[in-house]
C-alpha cells in the first residue's frame, strides 16, 4: 500500500509536469499569435513598399521622357528664334515696326497678361504707322476682373472689345483696314461704319483682341496607401 508520503510526491511531481505543460502551451500559442501577427505586418509593408518602388520607377520613367521633350523643345526654340527673316517678315536685330526676335513677336502677338492700356498704345501706334491720327478710341478697362485669368490650367484665348474712329481721306479706306491685318496681335473687325464728304470720312471700327492666360502647371502630390 502506497503510504502518503509516496503519493505526496507523485501528486508534485504530476502538479509540476502540468504547470509546465502549460507554460509550453502558453509559449507556444504567443509565439504563433505572434508570428501570424507579424506576419501580417511584414505583408502589409512589403506589398507598400512594392507600390512605393513602382510608383518611383513611374516617376523617374516620367523625369526621362520630360527631359528628353525639354531637350527637343530646346533645339526647336534655338532654330525658332535664330531664323534670319522673323516671322513677320522682318529683321530680328533690327528696331523698326516689323524687326525683333520671333519669340518677342509671339509674346506681343498674344499676350499672357491682361494689360488695356498697352493696348491703347499699340492701336495708337499702329495708326500712326500708317499717317493717320486717332480720333477717338474707347474700350473698357476691365483689369480688376481679369485678375483672376492670369494662369489658367487650360488657357484659352480670352476677347478684349474696342472701338476706334478716325477722319481721313476718301482714298484712304482700304489702306486704313489694311492696317489692322498687318497688326501683330489678332485683330476681328466686327463693325464698320463710314460717315462723310467728298474731302474726308469719318470711319469707325467696332473690333476685338485677345490675350492668353499662362498656362498653369498643376504638381500634384499623390499618397501611397
Amino acid at each position: 500500500m502506497v503510504n502518503k508520503a509516496q503519493f505526496s510526491v507523485k501528486r508534485m511531481a504530476i502538479d509540476k509536469a502540468n504547470a509546465s505543460l502549460i507554460i509550453i502551451i502558453t509559449i507556444t500559442i504567443f509565439v504563433v499569435v505572434f508570428s501570424v501577427v507579424s506576419s501580417k505586418a511584414l505583408y502589409t509593408q512589403m506589398k507598400y513598399q512594392s507600390k512605393v518602388i513602382g510608383k518611383k520607377e513611374t516617376t523617374l520613367k516620367q523625369i526621362e521622357s520630360n527631359k528628353k521633350e525639354v531637350e527637343k523643345l530646346n533645339l526647336a526654340y534655338k532654330e525658332f528664334s535664330s531664323e534670319v527673316t522673323n516671322a513677320i517678315g522682318g529683321n530680328p536685330s533690327g528696331a523698326g515696326d516689323r524687326d525683333g526676335e520671333n519669340a518677342r513677336i509671339i509674346l506681343d502677338a498674344l499676350p499672357s497678361k491682361y494689360d488695356y492700356p498697352a493696348l491703347i498704345t499699340s492701336l495708337n501706334k499702329l495708326a500712326q504707322t500708317g499717317g493717320f491720327q486717332l480720333s477717338a478710341l474707347a474700350g473698357i478697362d476691365d483689369e480688376i476682373n481679369q485678375v483672376t485669368n492670369n494662369e489658367s490650367s487650360t488657357p484659352q484665348p480670352i476677347e478684349v472689345p474696342f472701338s476706334l474712329e478716325a477722319s481721313i481721306a476718301p482714298t484712304d479706306g482700304i489702306k486704313f483696314l489694311q492696317l489692322f491685318e498687318r497688326s501683330i496681335r489678332p485683330v476681328q473687325i466686327t463693325n464698320v461704319s463710314i460717315v462723310g464728304k467728298e474731302s474726308s470720312i469719318k470711319i469707325s471700327l467696332q473690333a476685338k483682341t485677345y490675350f492668353q492666360p499662362e498656362k498653369k502647371l498643376n504638381i500634384t502630390e499623390e499618397p501611397v496607401k
